[in-house]
């Protein structure tokens, strides 16, 4: 009897360690069908995927709803708000194993553009889409529901304020927002990556790049500006920017362009 119940325990160690490699860590998250509808629905990345990364997709989302709190602020959070914010937290490093966001703890959710002092009701000057906090508001990201939708619509051209504000959180990684992602690119791409963004930065400012001109701010914005482009327009990116293109696809290990 006794050797049955080893062996019990020895299969039930093994079940775990299998699933814990499968998720990095057992999730308390586990998507209903009607939020598997809604992922579907809504995320035009996931339905490109085959069955096999669909799969492994709805396992990111799953770990990042368990790691990360989703708050409203003026706004009830609904199950899509929530598939939309872990999408675009998944779709940068969806081919980054075991990767997780150290950075970040919670997700403040505001109804529409706020300003830089995080109000969202009165004055003129409300024009943000979306922020990561530093100071005081360190691992908070702040996003605007009307922007994160607009990311996900059908016309949204070239811009998806989500997958921006994550990509912020990757250069981050390396402990500067300074636009070089040195924990992910190769290090004999780093100085071609430099090169290129100034250049491009330079063109953009002189009017003759079709890149969002809001890439020009500065390295950190035209590092997001840019992965925006290559995850909602990946073919558009490679035609036009084919040097460009092979280096984000390098940094973010995708090639969302010959899927």
């Amino acid at each position: 009897m006794i050797y049955v119940f080893i062996i019990l325990i020895v299969f039930a160690g093994w079940l775990y360690f299998q699933r814990k490699g499968k998720r990095g860590a057992l999730t308390q998250t586990i998507l209903n069908d009607k939020q598997k509808v809604l992922l579907a629905e809504h995320i035009e990345y996931y339905n490109n995927l085959s069955e096999d990364d669909k799969a492994y997709f709805i396992d990111k989302i799953e770990q990042f709803l368990d790691t990360v709190n989703i708050e409203g602020v003026g706004l009830e959070v609904t199950d899509t708000d929530r598939i939309m914010v872990a999408a675009s937290a998944v779709i940068p490093i969806f081919r980054f194993k075991d990767w997780t966001y150290r950075n970040v703890t919670n997700v403040l959710l505001y109804p529409d553009t706020f300003d830089k002092d995080y109000q969202f009701e009165g004055g003129d000057d409300r024009n943000i889409m979306g922020m990561v906090g530093s100071g005081y508001m360190n691992g908070q990201m702040i996003l605007s529901r009307a922007a994160l939708q607009k990311g996900f619509s059908k016309n949204n051209g070239k811009q998806n304020t989500g997958i921006h504000e994550f990509v912020h959180l990757l250069d981050k990684a390396d402990g500067a927002t300074d636009g070089i992602p040195e924990g992910f690119l190769p290090h004999e791409n780093i100085k071609p990556w430099v090169q290129m963004m100034h250049k491009e930065i330079s063109r953009i400012e002189e009017g003759h790049s079709d890149i969002d001109p809001y890439g020009a701010t500065n390295e950190a914005e035209f590092f997001a500006v840019v992965s925006e482009y290559f995850f909602e327009k990946p073919n558009q990116l490679q035609a036009k920017h084919p040097e460009l293109y092979d280096l984000l696809s390098k940094t973010f290990g995708q090639d969302p362009a010959n899927h």
